[in-house]
C-alpha cells in the first residue's frame, strides 16, 4: 500500500509532498558538511544560488545551508579529478539537479558511461548501474558511494538461475533487464531497459527466428512487453519492491480525492495498477508525457523522488505524490558521494571474463536504433506469460 501524501508547497519549498527526513536524509546528516570541514560561507551561498533555484520547490530554504557546502565541494572535486556523476531519476533533488552531470534512466546513463571522457565515474544510483558503467568503460575508475545500494529486482536472480533456464528452453534468446548483476548479464544474449524492452524483444525474436523469448527477471515488465509485442514471453518471478506496493485501491482513493487526476504508472507495477492507470511507460516516457502533455494534475506511480525531479521542468503541473521510497537508492547521499570521490573509495570491479560476456549483451542493446519509448497497454488485463 502506498503512503499517500498530498501536502501543498509554499513558494520556498516548505511543505514538500514528502517528509524531508525521508527524502533528504536523516536530520543528523544536516551536520555532515561541518563534520567534513565545510561551511556555508557567503561565497558558497552565491556560488550555489543558481542551483537552489532548480530545487527550491522541494528543498525548504532552511535546509539549503546544510546541502550547499557539500554540493560546492563535490562540484569542485569533479573538476579536479576529471570525474562525472551519473544521476538516476530516482535520486533526491539535491543530487539529481545539483551535482549530477548526466541524468536519466538506466539506458540513458549506460550510453553516457560508454561515451564519457572522464577518468572517474561516480554512480548516483544502485550497484547494478555502477557495474554497467564498469562493463562499458573498464579503463575508468567507477565508484558507487555506498556498496549497500543494491536492488531487490537484481537480487531476485543469479547467473546460475539463467543457466538453468537456458537448459530448460534451449535455442531461445535470453533478454535481461539492465536491472541485473554483471553475472546475469554475462549469461544473456542481449539487455534491455523499460524504455526499449519491446523493441529488443522483437529484435531478438527476428534474429533467432522464434516466436518465444525469455525476458528476465521482472514478471510484471514481461507481462507488459507481451501485451506490447504479441510475442510469447517466458518470464521469471522477480519484482521491484517499490513498484509492487502500489495497488488499484491506491488509484481509486487518489481519483476520489482529486477529480480529473491523470495517473501515470511504471511498467514494473502490478497488473491491477496497469489496468487502472491512464498511461504507462518507462521513467523517460513518464517524464516526456508530463513535459509534452502538461496535465493539470498528475500522479507518477514510481519511486518517490521522480516526481520532485520532473516537477522542476513542469512547474505549472500539480503533482500528487504517493510516497514509495526505494531504500537502496536512498543510501546514496551527498555526504556519501563526497567521501567516495574525496578518497576514491568504494570502487566497483568485475572479473574480466564476466565483464567481456556481459558487455556483448549490453553492446547489442546499445547498437539497436534509438526509438521513442513506447507506451504500455493500460485499461485492460495484461497478457499471459509463462513464469518459471
Amino acid at each position: 500500500m502506498a503512503r499517500i501524501i498530498d501536502a501543498p508547497l509554499t513558494s520556498a519549498g516548505e511543505g514538500s509532498g514528502c517528509d524531508p527526513r525521508a527524502i533528504h536524509g536523516q536530520w543528523g546528516a544536516l551536520n555532515a558538511a561541518a563534520a567534513r570541514g565545510l561551511a556555508y560561507t557567503p561565497e558558497v551561498q552565491a556560488e550555489t544560488a543558481p542551483l537552489y533555484e532548480r530545487v527550491k520547490h522541494v528543498i525548504p530554504s532552511v535546509e539549503w545551508p546544510a546541502y550547499a557546502p557539500l554540493i560546492s565541494a563535490i562540484n569542485k572535486m569533479k573538476r579536479e579529478k576529471n570525474a562525472v556523476i551519473l544521476a538516476h531519476n530516482y535520486m533526491t533533488a539535491e543530487i539529481f539537479h545539483c551535482v549530477g552531470d548526466f541524468k536519466g534512466d538506466s539506458l540513458q546513463l549506460a550510453r553516457e558511461a560508454a561515451e564519457t571522457d572522464a577518468e572517474v565515474i561516480v554512480q548516483a544510483g544502485v550497484h547494478f548501474m555502477a557495474e554497467t558503467s564498469k562493463i562499458l568503460a573498464p579503463e575508468k575508475t567507477v565508484l558507487i558511494p555506498d556498496m549497500r545500494a543494491g536492488c531487490s529486482l537484481a537480487a531476485s536472480i543469479t547467473g546460475a538461475d539463467v543457466r538453468l533456464i537456458k537448459e530448460r528452453f534451449p535455442g531461445l534468446p535470453v533478454v535481461t533487464y539492465v536491472n541485473t548483476s554483471a553475472d546475469v548479464k554475462a549469461e544473456s544474449d542481449v539487455c534491455c531497459t523499460s524504455s526499449n524492452a519491446a523493441a529488443v524483444v522483437e529484435w531478438a525474436a527476428r534474429e533467432w527466428g522464434v516466436d518465444r523469448v525469455i525476458l528476465l527477471p521482472d514478471e510484471y515488465l514481461a507481462k507488459n512487453v507481451a501485451a506490447q509485442t504479441g510475442i510469447k514471453i517466458i518470464a521469471w518471478h522477480g519484482r521491484c519492491e517499490v513498484h509492487e506496493r502500489f495497488t488499484a485501491e491506491d488509484i481509486s482513493e487518489l481519483r476520489a480525492a482529486h477529480p480529473g487526476l491523470v495517473v501515470l504508472a511504471h511498467p514494473e507495477c502490478p497488473p491491477d495498477v496497469m489496468a487502472a492507470a491512464d498511461f504507462a511507460g518507462s521513467t523517460a516516457a513518464l517524464q516526456a508525457y508530463v513535459e509534452e502533455k502538461r496535465p493539470g494534475k498528475v500522479v507518477l506511480l514510481t519511486e518517490c523522488s521522480m516526481s520532485d525531479n520532473v516537477a522542476a521542468n513542469a512547474p505549472d503541473v500539480d503533482f500528487i505524490r504517493p510516497c514509495n521510497l526505494c531504500p537502496h537508492m536512498k543510501r546514496i547521499t551527498l555526504e556519501a558521494i563526497y567521501d567516495s570521490l574525496a578518497e576514491i573509495k568504494t570502487e566497483v570491479t568485475i572479473p574480466e571474463d564476466v565483464r567481456v560476456r556481459a558487455k556483448l549483451a549490453i553492446d547489442r542493446m546499445l547498437a539497436l536504433p534509438k526509438e521513442k519509448p513506447r507506451a504500455f497497454a493500460t485499461g485492460m488485463p495484461l497478457a499471459a506469460v509463462e513464469v518459471v
